[in-house]
């Protein structure tokens, strides 16, 4: 055993997501290698337990929480507002409205089609555009709102004020 005393204090690191798991592998290295310390060991081991508890959390409060939710949700009422003036400008050039939200993005990469609400769920197997439908001479677009289906009380749509402004082909 070495004469020194083992680095307890920075243990206190360890408090810290991320940089506490590695300062814990260095503890458990330190406490393995050098020192011969099981507490050293079990130090590091918490560091790094801390640290895979603190973004299991956020990544589960980010999937599924009611908090992150609602900023999702003012999100997707921005980037709803600015599609509108995407399709409209579409009409101006082409004469018709898309078919298809995927017909902006090739002219305007920066058009995010993507509804916020459904991307941060994670899940591959659904489509996470936002709704989008050319009817006749207009359209609808909304997102799924909080819950995740659409066609519910709690959906999204672009609040968008005609007044004063030519009819856009909006349809709520």
């Amino acid at each position: 055993m070495s004469n020194k005393n083992p680095p307890y204090k920075l243990g206190l690191l360890c408090l810290i997501p991320l940089i506490g798991a590695f300062v814990g592998i260095g503890l458990i290295i330190n406490g393995v290698f050098k020192y011969k310390n099981k507490w050293l060991v079990i130090i590091g081991l918490g560091g790094i337990l801390f640290t895979v508890a603190a973004y299991s959390f956020l990544f589960y409060e980010l999937r599924n929480g009611k908090e992150s939710a609602k900023s999702f949700a003012d999100i997707a009422q921005k980037q709803l507002n600015g599609l509108v003036q995407n399709i409209e400008f579409y009409k101006l050039e082409k004469g018709e409205y898309p078919d298809s939200l995927d017909q902006l993005q090739p002219k305007d990469m920066a058009t995010n089609i993507n509804d916020p609400l459904l991307v941060r769920k994670m899940d591959s197997k659904i489509d996470t555009k936002f709704h989008y439908q050319k009817i006749d001479s207009g359209y609808t677009l909304f997102s799924v709102g909080i819950d995740g289906i659409p066609k519910t009380s709690d959906d999204i749509y672009p609040n968008i004020s005609n007044s004063g402004k030519p009819k856009i082909g909006l349809i709520k």
